[in-house]
């Protein structure tokens, strides 16, 4: 299910992108974003839609937008749901899951919508946050090691921007 090779080599292909430290981190934190919504199985066309209108980098957005693997979205939308309940100072209700479809997606947000979207939005945004700092740093260190994308990285941080 999960590859690490294939995961390893995603992730070197992200911190060797010739783009500025903010712009690939804004990427994969918008995908962070997206990938704690409760909208099962089309994370990644949200991810693509979303780097193409807010002209993020796109392999960084959709590779973010894979974080919340099937393993952890169960306890992640559970957490969702019980922390958009207290937020709307509701009374605890139980969530049943029984399958991750997108139709069984719409189905748990007409009866658990806003619980779920409210405590969906704030983890994304936190992970998000996480994510950006945490790329943003490893594509700079990365860089570190070699004298000629040390530079470039320096520029671009000067210039605020990717160099032509």
């Amino acid at each position: 299910m999960l590859n690490r090779e294939k995961w390893n080599q995603r992730f070197k292909a992200i911190l060797s992108l010739d783009s500025h430290p903010g712009h690939i981190a804004a990427g994969f934190a918008a995908g962070v974003f997206i990938s704690f919504t409760p909208f099962f199985g089309v994370h990644t066309p949200m991810a693509v839609a979303a780097a193409f209108i807010f002209r993020l980098n796109k392999v960084t957005c959709v590779t973010g937008a894979w974080v919340n693997t099937p393993i952890t979205v169960v306890p992640a939308l559970l957490l969702s749901h019980k922390l958009g309940l207290l937020l709307l100072s509701r009374p605890p209700q139980t969530l049943h899951l029984q399958e991750l479809t997108f139709a069984y997606a719409l189905e748990l947000l007409k009866s658990h919508g806003l619980p779920i979207m409210v405590g969906s939005s704030l983890i994304g945004f936190g992970a998000a946050l996480l994510a950006y700092f945490l790329i943003y740093s490893l594509v700079v260190r990365s860089r570190l090691r070699d004298e000629a994308l040390a530079e470039m990285t320096e520029e671009m941080e000067e210039v605020g921007e990717d160099l032509d």
